[in-house]
């Protein structure tokens, strides 16, 4: 087996690259023809950022699992298709062959059908790590229903929040689930989750942990029970839907800039394609080799590079239930040294965690056989990036640094292992068909931002990261609000997707990503809306009312830095901000809580109302000598105040 379009030296990205900036729809084109088509397309791409409306591959019609399964296991049969990691080291791990991956989805698929699920329908997933949630996944694909798949770590509320707003009508969860020393109860969850989500009629569940839970007659089943039935019926060949290419393939909530969260819509055809070139290129993938993305697949990393990318691609991707830190912080290290991983996929966030656990864990196991790094999520810090690069790579593995968004469903701006030079804290060079494009606060142009034209930065510029062209696997629209993704993503620059984030580029052309230029904070690569927060600190009894800023943080990257207004008696503040804690816990999940909350008797606000922001971000920083002009604000002296009683 090997990929065409898999580009092999320095020399061929850049003739690649220029090829697909001058004539996208022919690069893009030809890439497509690789795939299983059950109608061939008519049009490359249809578009307007207007709207917008893009339209990748018009008129063709396909299934994203035939070129996941079908096609692998009529080629390949037996090659690992999911190689599977308990959180419990001496739990025995699986492995799933092309063939078995294909018969089980088949199964799960007809389980669904058996169950009321058609083409369209939303259906929710709620499940820990293990190869069954990839086996659901891909079911719904199978049959043409539109997954929504939740982190195991969400509070019943946001995991109401996201099912209403869904619609879905089936629930796909387990007993419980593991993560390190911890069992998560999910099906209890779940269950106070749906007594607020009328559109839910049946709920699958999955033994793993064997928690007792409550099932409801005629409305909530066994996984096992269920299978046993598609067993007894005979042939569990489920017959792949035809879909459009534009059909939508999945719906994954991220946080915004509002309160409510925004259900980020993925089509079936141009996601495909682009996981699939970007998993081959950027990772330099090769037969054989074991692909280990240390993702939750709650996550988009985990949609994109542990199941379409890798599976579309026929590679051996590794699962893993647990946490880098349980049983002690050699675990990724276990993994790579007992499976022989090629390829380690990770988050700054958790390189940073074990660095500071030292070199123990490390020195004894065997890392020779990893090839490549990688890094995902947040831009990764120059000293975590050298540790990576030596005491991991050992100096020997290129580390690809990858910059994208669940709304651009794949890798956007990276080096390409080994092939193009890597550079610590940049994600140097943008992917083939990828076009951007610095701009400042009006949407002007930076001179020498635009890796579009031949010329180079004389000096690093730097300004607001656009992209001014669309790629195949790009946000489709938000679920049920098309004018929420308008207004989002497309209004704020003319003809240009703005990605939110500010960045830089060198004399070199690489790109470094400087982090977020709106209310969104990225804490250990999971994005939080800051309104989302506020809201729900606003709702516990006694606040008056909040502000969120992000700090930096020596593991997570960016804290959280409450700033909380309380009109209660204040007898004990640690056992007050146990209780706010509690509260976002309870709306949002824990990963929302606040590293540090500070109570304050007034926020610095201009005489319109306006929270500055800006002027809690430097405070919380600890960069008081530089908070610009604050007479013009409504009460100057409250600033005073809140940097003496600063944290």
């Amino acid at each position: 087996m090997s990929y065409p379009y898999q580009i092999t030296s320095l020399a061929q990205y850049h003739e690649v690259y220029k090829q697909s900036i001058e004539n996208p729809e022919k690069f893009w084109g030809d890439i497509a023809m690789h795939f299983r088509w059950k109608k061939h397309f008519d049009q490359v791409l249809d578009w307007n950022f207007t709207e917008p409306k893009i339209e990748w591959f018009k008129g063709g019609k396909m299934n994203i699992t035939e070129n996941c399964l079908d096609r692998w296991a009529e080629t390949q049969p037996h090659t690992p298709a999911i190689v599977w990691e308990s959180n419990d080291p001496e739990e025995h791990h699986r492995s799933i062959s092309y063939k078995e991956l294909l018969f089980k989805v088949n199964q799960f698929a007809n389980v669904l059908k058996n169950n009321g699920a058609k083409k369209g329908d939303r259906i929710c997933i709620y499940m820990p790590m293990v190869p069954e949630l990839a086996i659901a996944v891909l079911a719904c694909a199978r049959i043409g229903a539109i997954h929504s798949v939740i982190f195991g770590g969400f509070s019943a509320q946001s995991i109401a929040d996201r099912i209403n707003d869904a619609e879905c009508n089936i629930v796909v969860t387990a007993d419980g689930g593991y993560r390190g020393n911890k069992e998560i109860p999910l099906k209890s969850v779940m269950d106070e989750a749906l007594i607020q989500c009328r559109s839910v009629q049946k709920v699958i569940v999955l033994t793993r942990t064997r928690t007792p839970v409550s099932m409801l007659k005629g409305k909530e089943v066994w996984w096992e029970d269920e299978i046993k039935k598609v067993e007894t019926a005979g042939n569990p060949f489920c017959e792949a839907e035809a879909m459009d290419a534009e059909d939508e393939l999945f719906i994954l909530y991220t946080s915004g800039s509002t309160g409510k969260p925004k259900g980020v819509v993925h089509s079936c055809a141009g996601y495909m394609v682009y996981t699939n070139y970007t998993f081959v290129n950027v990772f330099q993938y090769q037969p054989g080799d074991i692909h280990f993305c240390t993702a939750d697949i709650g996550w988009i990393t985990g949609h994109s590079y542990i199941v379409y990318g890798p599976l579309s691609a026929g590679a051996t991707t590794l699962m893993f239930e647990g946490i880098p830190t349980w049983p002690d912080a050699g675990r990724f290290w276990d993994i790579v040294d007992k499976y022989k991983v090629n390829i380690l996929y990770t988050a700054p966030t958790a390189i940073r965690s074990l660095m500071s656990f030292g070199l123990d864990y490390v020195k004894h196991k065997d890392l020779s056989s990893l090839k490549v790094l990688g890094s995902v999520g947040e831009p990764i810090n120059e000293e975590a990036w050298n540790w990576f690069h030596e005491h991991i790579g050992k100096g020997n593995c290129p580390i690809v640094d990858t910059w994208w968004q669940t709304e651009t469903g794949g890798i956007m701006i990276s080096n390409l292992a080994g092939i193009t030079p890597h550079k610590a804290t940049y994600a140097t060079l943008p992917l083939p068909g990828v076009c951007p494009l610095l701009v400042d606060e009006h949407g002007y142009p930076i001179p020498g931002g635009d890796a579009s034209l031949a010329e180079m930065p004389k000096q690093t510029v730097s300004g607001n990261l656009c992209i001014s062209h669309p790629w195949p696997s790009i946000i489709r629209t938000t679920y049920g609000d098309h004018e929420r993704c308008r207004q989002t993503y497309f209004s704020t620059y003319q003809n240009m997707y703005f990605t939110g984030d500010g960045c830089l580029r060198d004399v070199e052309g690489n790109y470094r990503i400087t982090g977020r230029v709106d209310d969104v904070l990225n804490v250990s690569g999971h994005r939080i809306g800051t309104a989302e927060l506020e809201n729900a600190i606003n709702r516990h009894t006694g606040v008056v009312e909040s502000a969120i800023v992000g700090y930096p943080h020596d593991i997570k990257g960016q804290g959280i830095y409450a700033y909380v207004i309380f009109s209660g008696v204040m007898d004990d503040k640690n056992l007050i901000t146990q209780d706010i804690n509690q509260t976002v816990a309870r709306l949002i999940g824990a990963i929302a809580k606040p590293d540090k909350i500070q109570f304050v008797t007034g926020l610095p606000k201009t005489r319109s109302g306006k929270i500055m922001r800006r002027i809690l971000r430097k405070i919380a920083e600890g960069d008081t000598e530089n908070l610009g002009d604050i007479s013009t604000l409504l009460d100057p002296g409250v600033v005073e105040n809140i940097i003496r009683e600063r944290l």
